[in-house]
């Protein structure tokens, strides 16, 4: 049974995640839109915020422009920082080496 916690424990916290900061008013924001929504359908794991309803995470994470993307690890642990609009390829680099 210790061996199997471990393994999901382990596995969780490798798992990684980015939060994608937000907001309806913001152009780059739109912009970057398209391209995280083209990276979610190929199975990246990231997690929309907006900065307007949900301040919580933003206070957490001292979220100060938007977009903002986070890259956390399965603890919430944050791993890396890319602010303004990005390409695909930059995102995917961010990711892959975070």
């Amino acid at each position: 049974m210790s061996l199997v916690i471990f393994i999901v424990i382990k596995n969780q916290i490798n798992m990684k995640k980015i939060y994608y900061f937000t907001a309806a008013w913001c152009q780059p924001c739109k912009q970057l839109s398209p391209t995280m929504s083209g990276l979610i359908s190929k199975g990246m794991n990231v997690q929309r915020i907006d900065v307007d309803t949900d301040t919580e995470y933003s206070a957490k994470y001292g979220i100060r422009s938007v977009p903002t993307l986070l890259l956390v690890d399965g603890n919430g642990n944050a791993l890396g920082r890319l602010t303004g609009n990005k390409s695909e390829q930059e995102i995917l680099n961010f990711y892959n080496n975070g």
